[in-house]
């Protein structure tokens, strides 16, 4: 009865994995043009991206909403400093960060592997919002982040940094690279601590079925 009842479970979990991958792909296609829009009409006045930023913490938090396996629980965000450029920085458990990250609709920019701006549509949108690509072991990829960085946080946008650099395969934090702090440091912005807890049941880094509330 229990192998049964087990059964039965997984594929209750299959069932809204594929509706909500499904829907990701479907909404992804038509948010694009949307977003490609806002970018047209707002970039002559809005350099920083911030409202086709906002725009992607809608996208991204629309995930969360439709998904009825999941709670999300935001505490502390009074403590957020709105009023300055900071360093953001967060351990990395899941797929599903991101868009946890999304739902607190304040102003950032991403730095994040650069195959992930190939996604179509999703990847396109990194773009669009002038995300900061980074190309792991390469050098070169460190120095542009560093040169980028900086820019973002002259210009008042903040910067968000997952420092592990690749998501924890038990839902442990790792090692922290220096890179994050070190931007912070050498650009005199403060470290704004973000702590996700519960992204690693939700969705493990190896596969996509989402299996936990």
């Amino acid at each position: 009865m229990q192998y049964v009842s087990a059964e039965r479970t997984l594929m209750h979990y299959v069932i809204i994995s594929l509706f909500v991958w499904t829907f990701v792909v479907i909404t992804s296609v038509i948010f694009f043009p949307i977003a490609l829009v806002i970018f047209l009409v707002t970039f002559p006045f809005d350099k920083r991206g911030v409202v086709l930023h906002q725009f992607s913490c809608f996208w991204g938090s629309l995930y969360v909403w439709i998904n009825p396996l999941w709670k999300v629980t935001i505490q502390g965000k009074e403590n957020l400093l709105k009023n300055e450029p900071v360093v953001f920085v967060s351990n990395h458990q899941s797929l599903l960060d991101i868009i946890l990250m999304y739902s607190l609709f304040t102003h950032f920019k991403w730095v994040s592997k650069d195959i992930l701006f190939n996604i179509p549509f999703v990847g396109w949108n990194m773009s669009l919002n002038n995300y900061i690509k980074l190309k792991r072991k390469d050098p070169k990829s460190h120095l542009s982040l560093m040169q980028q960085a900086e820019k973002h946080l002259k210009k008042g946008s903040s910067i968000f940094i997952f420092p592990e650099g690749t998501r924890s395969t038990d839902g442990e934090i790792q090692r922290f690279k220096d890179g994050s702090f070190l931007i912070a440091k050498k650009n005199r912005v403060g470290i704004q601590p973000v702590l996700i807890d519960g992204a690693y049941q939700a969705i493990p880094k190896k596969g996509f079925i989402i299996n936990h509330r």
